[in-house]
């Protein structure tokens, strides 16, 4: 083959901080998108290395199901529960004995209630005795406990929610809801049946509240929504009252997808469904006709691919983290072992993929993100590293053609714009022609010891730095009419925030 050289040209592309795209063409993608971004979070201005983890509390026997964050005050407390037995994990370390133990799963839901008696947490999971905890003591409920419920099987609740000062609950595997009297956590459960309202049939398989003025007040509405996708939304205060009580109405979206599909947003309500995650205000008024509504539409064709090779696994839960202004929806991947978050910065809209956090579950205490895994509790998104490991990432930009569609190209340089407080292994690359492959080379990193202020040793240890831009020319090779950067990394302990990129390629190569 013989080519004739052309002119060098010169172009400069931002980071991909439009995100991770799984929904359009790859001949059809922004300038800003990418075709894969896995473990750097775009932002406003560059996309950053993810937080890495700690192993908060170890020790634990059997895989962390559930995390719950009981708070009163200013007091704060972290509990888990793995295996048969729930234990405190409060205080970083190993963990100590348990605090309830003898349980048939570690799958539970609860909530934090109040009432002038005490402070609570109230957790069910649809086998054992509901559980009430005051910040001392342990309380399995029974119809004859010191706080009871009546009316109802207690352990035949599988949720629970806290709604206009009462507690609701739902039925395992029925379209029952049972309530309890105002500003208390026993008495006498009364029923609400759905049975005559959801024409679908199914189940309740969540509960959530959902506020149309983003504050507390009388537009706070009740919401249920069943295994077959219907959600049923009512408002008011006291059910046994037609005139404070009133169904809003009965709506079809995608059929829900976990036990754990909800969770409230900026006053809306967020829902896991077949359909991707949709928020509940523009999916009523849309009833599944405009998936552009979905905040997952971005990356639609992930989540499709997702929901049908793991929809059954236990560990789908979605988390709205305000710290990091992140939603994150965890995707159970292989259940107790591997497990994959979709992220999306609430700011831009804008979509990542984290791997490395192999977490059951999710949950805020203290303003933080942990999650619970194989035998431990882990504090996530703190400093770059992961435990004892390597942060890898791997992004593909979208293909660009530099705005001469036709024209051959060959691309010869190219500089990466990275801000980083030390020396990250880094390979830059360039793939042509919606060649979508990683590279053959292999990157290893030694991560090198930096000591924080005023706990170094004077002429002993190394300084960590403030972050510096690093832009040095590397050499790539690519022949193609399109190209997209193809940037992995892999590093410890090391802040990476990336800018932009310059790429030198000649036009007017013509092949005989």
């Amino acid at each position: 083959m013989i080519f004739q050289k052309g002119s060098a040209q010169v172009a400069s592309l931002p980071a991909p901080i439009g995100g991770w795209n799984a929904r359009d063409s790859i001949a059809n993608m922004e300038a800003l998108d990418a075709y894969s971004l896995i473990n750097l979070f775009p932002t406003v201005s560059n996309v950053v290395l993810r937080g890495g983890f700690d192993n908060h509390v170890t020790g634990i026997t059997g895989q962390v199901e559930t995390l719950m964050n009981y708070s009163y005050g200013s007091t704060q407390k972290l509990f888990c529960i793995a295996g048969t037995a729930i234990y405190d994990a409060t205080n970083p370390g190993v963990v100590g004995a348990a605090v309830v133990s003898s349980l048939t799963n570690a799958r539970w839901e609860y909530i934090n209630v109040a009432t002038t008696a005490d402070n609570y947490i109230y957790l069910v999971n649809g086998v054992d005795s509901p559980l009430l905890y005051n910040g001392t003591t342990w309380l399995a409920i029974t119809a004859v406990s010191a706080i009871a419920i009546t009316g109802v099987t207690t352990t035949t609740l599988d949720n629970i929610q806290l709604f206009k000062n009462r507690v609701w609950f739902s039925q395992k595997n029925t379209l029952k809801a049972w309530y309890l009297p105002t500003s208390a956590v026993g008495g006498a459960a009364n029923l609400l049946d759905l049975r005559s309202i959801a024409k679908k049939g199914g189940y309740i398989v969540d509960i959530g509240t959902w506020t149309l003025d983003a504050g507390y007040g009388v537009d706070d509405n009740l919401v249920f929504i069943t295994s077959n996708g219907e959600v049923i939304v009512y408002s008011g205060t006291d059910p046994a009252s037609s005139a404070t009580w009133a169904l809003i109405g009965v709506w079809n979206l995608g059929s829900p997808v976990g036990n754990r599909c909800l969770v409230k947003y900026a006053g809306d309500l967020l829902i896991i469904t077949y359909d991707g995650l949709v928020p509940l205000a523009g999916a009523l008024q849309s009833s599944r006709l405009d998936p552009r509504i979905n905040l997952t539409n971005k990356i639609q064709g992930a989540i499709t691919d997702a929901v049908n090779a793991h929809a059954s696994k236990f560990g789908w839960q979605v988390i709205y983290l305000a710290k990091n202004n992140a939603i994150l929806l965890n995707v159970p991947v292989s259940e107790g072992s591997s497990q994959e978050q979709y992220v999306m910065n609430t700011i831009t809209k804008s979509w990542c993929k984290f791997q490395g956090w192999s977490a059951n579950v999710l949950e805020i205490h203290k303003d933080d993100l942990y999650f619970g895994g194989d035998g431990v509790v882990c504090k996530a998104w703190t400093g770059y590293t992961d435990n004892v490991s390597n942060i890898q990432t791997n992004v593909l930009q979208a293909f660009n053609y530099f705005e001469q569609r036709g024209v051959k190209k060959y691309f010869t340089r190219a500089r990466p714009s990275i801000f980083t407080n030390g020396s990250p292994a880094i390979l830059l690359s360039i793939n042509v022609d919606f060649d979508t492959t990683n590279p053959t080379s292999s990157l290893s990193f030694s991560p090198s010891s930096q000591t924080l202020w005023n706990t170094a040793l004077w002429d002993v240890d190394v300084w960590a730095q403030d972050t510096v831009i690093t832009n040095t020319w590397q050499g790539i090779t690519g022949i193609g009419y399109c190209g997209g950067i193809h940037l992995t990394s892999s590093s410890q302990g090391i802040q990476l925030e990336w800018a932009s990129t310059d790429i030198v390629y000649q036009t007017g190569w013509a092949g005989i």
